[in-house]
């Protein structure tokens, strides 16, 4: 597992959440931060230009309104489903910064 990488895994989303893309963002001894991946357009969102390359089936964006934390067991006995392209990592950086 490496930051930029794809995974489908459950995100809590307020009092509930469901199984989604979420793109790694930062590994912890015990936790990873991660964004979660939707296809639902708002504010406060990146588009994937490169989705495919990241292992998405259509068009989606990374939610940056928040970073979530979920436990490492939650990615244990799974690979990723992509990654983001050079490109899409240094839009997200410069996302984050600004």
């Amino acid at each position: 597992m490496q930051p930029f990488d794809v995974f489908i895994a459950y995100a809590p989303w307020g009092d509930t959440g469901k199984v989604r893309p979420v793109l790694v963002y930062k590994l912890s001894f015990d936790a990873v931060f991660v964004y979660r991946i939707t296809t639902q357009y708002k504010s406060k969102l990146l588009s994937i230009n490169d989705w495919k390359q990241a292992g998405l089936h259509k068009p989606s964006y990374i939610d940056l309104s928040a970073r979530v934390k979920l436990s490492r067991q939650a990615f244990s006995n799974k690979t990723p489903i992509g990654q983001l392209s050079h490109a899409d990592k240094m839009r997200l950086m410069g996302a984050i910064v600004n």
